[in-house]
């Protein structure tokens, strides 16, 4: 591939980073089909490093993950003169992410499935495959976000508990594209094996770069939904195709009887949009009721909340606190991240028999709105990933 001059401050960086890897400099990329797959292993072929594209199938059909990307990863390949690679995950796909995502909209909750996904399918599937077919044990992604090798002598960073010879998850230096908050959930083995080569770039950069060298997807539009809605057309097809209607009350908190709705899956907490009822002020969903079928909603001053409890805690970066610790704490992906006080809950015997046992409570310094079920809480010591949960209730 030829040389490419005048990249960015933040490209050089991160060229001269990947040249100075230590041990071996083989690499499996996941590529998805997308411009920030395509330069992650542009770049890993321009540091020098033997590269092998990974698809992994995980849909059929339309949409990124399915035909479309497929295509495009094949592509890049081929642009770059490396070997491409399909795997066939469909299945893993559909007992991890789409039973999960129906599970937690029937007990009314609104599921996260791309944390995950990454999880349970595409980090460990990556890395499983490309040890076990390609002898590599390194895999690449796209992703925005930063890693700090364990071994860091310049590591000086105090955590709130204990860190000693961990990797550290960091947010993207690109604030506005950041996807720390969906790598949450991933363990240390994995942090051990993964590149994230887009770590120090913007968008922009990325976009520019990719131009630069002239991929194919360098243009491509970004993906403004999850995978499951694009394939069926939207997050409503995606639920109607499994869950049937199921006609229930949409009622104040005192049980005033508003409307009706069709199935809970199509209502999560904060909404306001949709509701299909009409009152004198604007409502919003503060409840939603699996057992008795039921929408509760309220206007927005009477929607905040000052606490809730996470549960399936995974503390990525440091070890359990034993005592309250202070975070700023993000509940949705493009939300701001607040002050926090959490709290952990002493394990019971159940929790300790299941394979996430750590929970806590975090109690907020101001009232939060739109606390939902199901989403996920990721905490934050300025930029380091210190672990996050579900939100389990409010």
């Amino acid at each position: 591939m030829r040389s490419i001059e005048h990249q960015t401050t933040a490209y050089q960086k991160t060229l001269n980073q990947l040249r100075e890897v230590s041990g071996d400099q083989r690499v499996a990329v996941g590529l998805s089909g997308g411009v920030d797959s395509s330069l992650t292993a542009a770049l890993l072929v321009e540091a020098g490093w033997t590269v092998e594209g990974l698809t992994l199938w995980l849909m059929s059909g339309k949409g990124s993950c399915c035909s479309d990307g497929l295509v495009d990863a094949a592509g890049i390949c081929k642009q770059l003169g490396i070997p491409h690679h399909v795997v066939d995950k469909r299945e893993t796909f559909k007992e991890e992410v789409i039973e999960s995502v129906i599970n937690g909209y029937q007990q009314g909750r609104t599921p996260l499935p791309c944390s995950k996904c990454n999880r349970s399918v595409k980090f460990s599937s990556m890395l499983n495959w490309a040890k076990e077919e390609l002898g590599v044990n390194r895999i690449a992604t796209g992703h925005y976000a930063r890693i700090i090798d364990k071994n860091d002598k310049q590591d000086s960073i105090i955590t709130p508990g204990d860190s000693y010879g961990k990797y550290k998850l960091l947010r993207g230096k690109d604030k506005n594209k950041d996807q720390s908050y969906f790598l949450y959930d991933l363990s240390q083995e994995v942090l051990a094996k993964v590149i994230f080569p887009l770590g120090e770039l913007t968008k922009n950069d990325t976009r520019h770069e990719a131009a630069k060298y002239e991929l194919r997807t360098a243009e491509k539009p970004e993906s403004q939904d999850l995978c499951l809605a694009e394939h069926h057309g939207s997050m409503k097809a995606f639920l109607d195709a499994y869950l049937p209607p199921r006609k229930g009350n949409i009622m104040l908190m005192d049980g005033t009887i508003l409307g009706e709705h069709d199935g809970i899956e199509h209502f999560t907490i904060g909404q306001r949009k949709g509701l299909g009822v009409s009152w004198k002020e604007a409502l919003h969903v503060v409840k939603i009721e699996p057992t008795k079928n039921e929408i509760y909603v309220a206007p927005r001053s009477e929607a905040g909340n000052s606490s809730c409890v996470i549960g399936e805690v995974n503390w990525v970066s440091i070890d359990p606190p034993k005592k309250d610790i202070s975070v700023e704490v993000q509940i949705r992906y493009r939300s701001n991240p607040i002050k926090a006080k959490l709290i952990p809950i002493e394990p019971t015997q159940k929790d300790l028999d299941s394979k996430r046992p750590y929970r806590c409570r975090l109690e907020f310094m101001e009232s939060q709105f739109s606390i939902t079920p199901g989403q996920a809480a990721v905490f934050y010591l300025e930029d380091i990933v210190l672990g996050g949960g579900l939100i389990e209730r409010f």
